[in-house]
C-alpha cells in the first residue's frame, strides 16, 4: 500500500524543510512506500531550490516545476497526475494543515471510506477571510443545491479510485473540495486543529478570492442564468403595473408632469439590462476558455520521476 502527500508550493520557502521532515515522520507510521510530491508553482521566494536539495536528500520527494503559475487547484492537479499512491494525501505548504493529522485520516479512511476530509475546527485565520469564505460557500450551497461546510479545506485522504475520476474531470476553473463531493463516494469529516502560517501571509488577495468565486460560481451551476431570467420577467411585471397605473391616472386627469420618473426608470431598466448581459458574457467567455484545449497547466521539470515537460 503507497501513499503520495501532494502539495503545492507557493510563497511557503523557509517552511518547506520543517514540512517534509513532519510528513516523513507522520506518513513512516503507516508505511514505508511513500512519496511526497511538491509542485512548485512559480513561487516567487524560489521554492524550486528548497525543492531540488530534498528530492537529493530523499528519493521519496518528487519535485515538479510548473512552467509559470497556473494557480493552486491546477498546481494541485499536476500532482495528482503525477501521483502513483492507493491513497493521496492533498494538503498545504504552510504548516497551517498539521502534518501529524494525516494518521487520523488513514485511520478513519481505513473505517470503509473512500473519501476523509479535514474540517478545521478553530481556524486561525483573519476575521475577514473566515468571513468572506462562509458568504461564498452558502452562496454556492445556493446556485448549485449542494451542502458544502466553510470549515472543510483541501487537506484531506482520497482513495485512488476516487483521484482517478476527479482528474478525469478537465475544467479550466475548477475547486478541489467541491469537485471531490460532487463526485460521491463514501465520505466522511474529521476535526483537525489549524495552525498558523508557519511564515508569510497568503497569496489569495481579497481581488483573487472574488475572481476566483465568480469563476466557480459561473463554471459550476446556471441558476444565475435562471433568476436574470426570473429578473427580467419581474420587471416585466412590475412595467405592466406602472404602464396600467399611468393610463388609469391619465383618464382621471390626475397626471403628473415630468420627466423624472421616466429617467429613473430607463437608468434602473438599464443597470438590469447590462448586468444581465454582462451574467450572460461571462458564461460566454468560460465557453470560450474552456474551447480552446489549452492544457490546464505544463511541466517544465520533473526530478526523481521519469517524466519530464509533459503538459495536461
Amino acid at each position: 500500500m503507497k501513499i503520495s502527500v501532494v502539495v503545492p508550493v507557493y510563497g511557503c520557502r523557509a517552511a518547506l524543510p520543517e514540512l517534509y521532515r513532519r510528513i516523513t515522520e507522520a506518513v513512516t507510521k503507516i508505511t514505508e512506500d511513500y512519496e511526497i510530491i511538491l509542485v512548485n508553482d512559480n513561487c516567487p521566494q524560489n521554492s524550486w531550490e528548497v525543492i531540488e536539495e530534498l528530492c537529493q536528500k530523499d528519493n521519496h520527494v518528487k519535485g515538479m516545476e510548473l512552467s509559470r503559475n497556473f494557480g493552486q487547484m491546477k498546481a494541485i492537479l499536476a500532482g495528482l497526475d503525477y501521483s502513483t499512491g492507493d491513497w493521496i494525501v492533498v494538503m498545504d505548504c504552510d504548516l497551517q494543515d498539521r502534518p501529524e493529522e494525516i494518521i487520523r485520516l488513514y485511520e478513519k479512511a481505513q473505517e470503509g471510506y473512500d473519501v476523509v476530509f479535514a474540517r478545521r475546527k478553530q481556524r486561525k485565520d483573519s476575521p475577514l477571510k473566515v468571513l468572506l469564505a462562509k458568504t461564498f460557500y452558502k452562496i454556492y450551497e445556493f446556485a448549485t443545491d449542494g451542502n458544502y461546510d466553510g470549515a472543510i479545506c483541501n487537506f484531506s485522504i482520497v482513495k485512488r479510485e476516487v483521484i482517478d475520476s476527479y482528474c478525469t474531470m478537465r475544467e479550466q476553473h475548477r475547486g478541489y473540495v467541491m469537485y471531490i463531493k460532487w463526485l460521491g463516494f463514501r465520505q466522511a469529516v474529521i476535526d483537525v486543529e489549524h495552525n498558523e502560517r508557519y511564515e508569510g501571509k497568503s497569496g489569495y488577495s481579497l481581488k483573487k478570492r472574488i475572481n476566483m468565486a465568480m469563476e466557480l460560481l459561473t463554471s459550476q451551476s446556471d441558476k444565475v442564468l435562471r433568476l436574470s431570467v426570473g429578473l427580467g420577467f419581474g420587471m416585466t411585471l412590475i412595467s405592466l403595473i406602472v404602464i396600467l397605473a399611468l393610463i388609469i391616472q391619465y383618464f382621471s386627469m390626475h397626471v403628473s408632469p415630468g420627466w423624472t420618473s421616466i429617467v429613473a426608470s430607463n437608468f434602473l431598466i438599464g443597470g438590469i439590462i447590462i448586468m444581465v448581459v454582462g451574467i450572460v458574457g461571462i458564461y460566454v467567455g468560460n465557453i470560450f476558455m474552456q474551447s480552446k484545449g489549452r492544457p490546464l497547466y505544463v511541466v517544465r521539470q520533473v526530478l526523481n520521476d521519469e517524466s519530464e515537460g509533459e503538459t495536461k
